[in-house]
């Protein structure tokens, strides 16, 4: 991944981070509210939150 997209990737990874559910076009996969998809500086990125843990797990992520 070039250095300008990694650092703007980053970025909004922080900000996704910090708001999984809410993040800009965040949506759910197949109804799960805690199986999400954004897009991160257009970068598709697939998640899984458990609150119970207070984590984000990135289960994919797909760069072409």
């Amino acid at each position: 991944m070039p250095q300008a997209l990694r650092v703007s990737f980053d970025a909004g990874m922080r900000r996704l981070a910090s708001g999984p559910y809410g993040y800009g076009c965040s949506a759910p996969v197949k109804g799960d509210a805690d199986r999400r998809e954004a897009t991160v500086s257009g970068v598709v990125v697939r998640y899984y939150i458990s609150a119970a843990v207070l984590t984000v797990t990135v289960v994919r992520i797909v760069y072409v």
